[in-house]
């Protein structure tokens, strides 16, 4: 039977549930903040991304979207290079350190001294450690502590967030 407290239960989760629900799609399409790219040494307008960056590439890097699973070719580069940011072209990972962690993403267990920042990331009410370009801020992927030795850590990328250097 329904009464009024069940009632006034129910209306009070719908709305939160609502309300969790916008929070979430408006944070995925929030881009990086201005005062957030001010802390970083390159920096452009929301437009001048815009003409830079393919469409994929501005999904990840500047609104820290994530690309499908196994659809970037960088998951099978295996030749000895660096690969860099897609956005401002710094060295951030080396061919040394990328393994295969069956995700269908690149993963490496290290990127290059200095060349990554580190931020907690909510967006999935769960805390992950974000990882980002240390130069412009564009978002590469995340951080798990999933990954083979040495290190133990596992650099989940965004191929599109890279461009490969061949040696």
């Amino acid at each position: 039977m329904t009464n009024r407290r069940n009632l006034l239960l129910t209306g009070v989760a719908a709305i939160g549930a609502t309300g969790t629900a916008a929070w979430l799609v408006a944070s995925l399409n929030e881009p990086v903040s201005a005062s957030s790219e001010a802390r970083f040494e390159l920096t452009r307008t929301d437009a001048e991304w815009r003409a830079l960056l393919t469409p994929a590439q501005y999904s990840v890097l500047r609104r820290e979207g994530t690309e499908r699973a196994f659809s970037s070719p960088l998951d099978r580069e295996k030749r000895a290079g660096l690969f860099h940011c897609a956005g401002c072209d710094l060295p951030v990972y080396s061919s040394e350190t990328k393994y295969d962690s069956r995700t269908g993403w690149p993963s490496f267990w290290a990127s290059l001294d200095g060349a990554v920042g580190t931020k907690t990331d909510r967006k999935l009410l769960l805390a992950r450690t974000e990882v980002h370009c240390r130069r412009c801020g564009g978002h590469l992927g995340h951080v798990f502590d999933d990954g083979p030795p040495p290190t133990g850590k596992r650099h989940c990328l965004n191929g599109v967030a890279l461009k490969f250097v061949a040696a």
